[in-house]
């Protein structure tokens, strides 16, 4: 009798205990606060109608469409994304306002001492969106249809051969690093402040070269009116599978891409962070995301919060180490 008393005395408590720990947790997940419970905005800190702006219009629909509140976008351009920039890194860190960027977040500090803003203490990585590479481009005038021959052009005649590329970020590392340290051809740079301009610039044979993300460029390669030399990916890019790779083309330890990913303020929640880290991940996943950036000449990624903060990481220690060897200066 006293066993049998004592087996329900211990299953009464272990009862107890079980229904203390749900209480618990219900508690807690009401407590909560729920997100989002209002609108929110995407900052893209580049004018309207780039790669940027186009897939944070798709991933804003997207996010709407799954959280039950509108993302909307809002363009903050100048200084080649640094205003939007420093604009999000001093807003609230409460998953309100979100930002579309590209690697240039962490490269451009190194580039210029005037910047306000820490691309590791004052954001919160997110996820990784997508990748796309560059390319050598040149007007159709120049003879040369490969990096070899306009290497032994160029070293005849530098001085014809001024190329366009952005004032600032990783489009103007990429190209010191290859024109100046790998190829030490002393070729003039023509700085732009965005893509737009440096088509334009090398489509009129103002510069004859050009160094700019492939997809903005693909237009005009189908045209005609520019030739791409080589991208600077790691594989051929399927929106120009006849353009060779740096790689192939002879010169190595010339891979760059450019990255697109969303970032929120430092003190957002990491509860946050992590909810939009999975949807960003379910967008990049969906077959017709996928399609629309294939379109575009981006590769699909859908990455952690820990792999784009590894990302940035080596974005600026890859360009401290470019700033130094090139003897850039810093502004």
């Amino acid at each position: 009798m006293r066993s049998a008393l004592a087996g329900v005395g211990i299953c009464a408590a272990a009862l107890c205990v079980a229904m203390f720990c749900v209480s618990s947790a219900s508690h807690a997940q009401s407590s909560a606060a729920p997100y989002p419970v209002r609108s929110v905005r995407v900052i893209v800190p580049y004018p309207p109608g780039g790669p940027t702006d186009v897939i944070a219009r798709l991933a804003a629909q997207t996010l709407t469409e799954t959280l039950g509140q509108q993302f909307y976008v809002e363009n903050v351009s100048g200084a080649s994304g640094v205003r939007g920039a420093t604009m999000v890194a001093a807003a609230p860190g409460d998953g309100y306002t979100l930002m579309l960027v590209t690697n240039d977040l962490a490269i451009s500090p190194s580039l210029s001492s005037k910047i306000q803003y820490d691309p590791i203490k004052d954001f919160a990585p997110i996820s990784i969106v997508s990748k796309s590479p560059s390319a050598v481009l040149v007007h159709p005038s120049v003879s040369a249809r490969t990096m070899q021959e306009f290497v032994t052009l160029a070293r005849a005649d530098p001085a014809k051969y001024s190329y366009a590329s952005m004032s600032l970020g990783q489009n103007l590392l990429s190209t010191e690093k290859l024109f100046r340290l790998s190829l030490k051809l002393p070729l003039v740079r023509i700085p732009f402040p965005g893509a737009a301009p440096i088509l334009s610039s090398t489509v009129a044979g103002h510069t004859l070269v050009g160094y700019i993300g492939l997809p903005p460029a693909s237009p005009f390669l189908k045209e005609g009116t520019l030739r791409a030399l080589a991208v600077s990916s790691p594989r051929r890019s399927p929106i120009a599978p006849d353009v060779p790779t740096m790689a192939e083309s002879g010169l190595a330890d010339q891979e760059s891409e450019l990255v697109i990913g969303l970032v929120a303020p430092a003190a957002t929640p990491p509860s946050i962070v992590q909810l939009l880290a999975r949807q960003m991940a379910q967008f990049v996943a969906r077959p017709q995301t996928q399609e629309r950036l294939a379109a575009f000449g981006f590769t699909p990624v859908g990455g952690t919060p820990e792999e784009f903060a590894a990302q940035i990481k080596s974005d600026i220690d890859n360009s401290s180490r470019v700033v130094r060897d090139a003897g850039i200066k810093v502004e």
